[in-house]
């Protein structure tokens, strides 16, 4: 790895950096090697830096063999340059840059479908993308202000499930529109979310984590759900706070259930 490719691989790690070379990182042995395996055509890797240890696994050999076939550059690098160009405290096995993929935003909503208003945390859009993926949902959309999914952090918190939802951004307006009213939102004075009968597309809106979902979107959304708080009674009595309201993830994960049962 030379000194500008190191520079690079750090820009990498700026939002508007990615934005203007379509790129981004992965970091890891078990995402790089889960991304090799892959056969979805719209992640492509532009170049791998990796160990002379993790070439030498024959498993990963293995992989590269099938892909090592002119279509991307492998860079041999130790695991201190790594560790220096990437966001990891400590990587001893790779780094891969990745081609932005082209997704086609679908013309109607057939699935369940999530829309996420201005989620601020990385951590938080990487967990509902992991619990996209757990309950079968293949498009998320996105307000503009939400975080990059190909922030580091968030790519992380997916455990690879970035691989196998779409996410899109662009106007949370527009984009509700694709629901045809089966529009359901989380809300603090909602229906009960045990009590409501989903239907099998429709589109799930979350809101951010500190303001919710914005008063002028909420009035576009036509079920307004909630999660029924069980905090003990004697809480109160003895003047402690319960909390105000549930982690965006937990509250996708919850709703999300509720919605599969139906």
């Amino acid at each position: 790895m030379t000194n500008t490719q190191r520079k690079f691989l750090r820009l990498l790690q700026q939002k508007k950096v990615r934005k203007q070379n379509k790129c981004f990182l992965i970091e890891g042995a078990k995402i790089i090697t889960e991304t090799l395996q892959t056969t979805n055509s719209n992640y492509k890797i532009k170049q791998l830096f990796v160990t002379q240890e993790f070439l030498k696994d024959l498993k990963n050999k293995s992989i590269l063999n099938d892909k090592l076939k002119g279509e991307f550059e492998i860079i041999l690098s130790t695991s201190n340059q790594l560790a220096e160009a990437g966001s990891l405290k400590s990587n001893n096995a790779a780094i891969a840059v990745i081609e932005f993929p082209v997704w086609n935003i679908p013309k109607k909503i057939e699935n369940l479908t999530l829309l996420l208003e201005n989620i601020n945390d990385p951590g938080n859009l990487g967990t509902i993308i992991r619990i996209a993926d757990w309950y079968g949902i293949e498009d998320i959309f996105c307000s503009e202000q939400t975080v990059d999914v190909y922030n580091s952090k968030t790519l992380s918190a997916t455990m690879g499930s970035f691989l196998r939802v779409r996410v899109h951004y662009g106007d949370e307006f527009e984009f509700l529109k694709l629901a045809q009213n089966n529009t359901f939102g989380a809300f603090l004075d909602g229906k009960n979310v045990h009590q409501t009968n989903f239907p099998k597309s429709g589109m799930l809106v979350i809101g951010s984590e500190s303001h919710g979902i914005s008063e002028k979107l909420g009035k576009q959304i036509l079920n307004k759900i909630t999660i029924p708080s069980f905090a003990l009674p004697t809480n109160k009595q003895n003047n402690n706070q319960s909390a105000e309201s549930l982690n965006a993830a937990i509250a996708t994960a919850i709703i999300c259930d509720n919605w599969r049962r139906n």
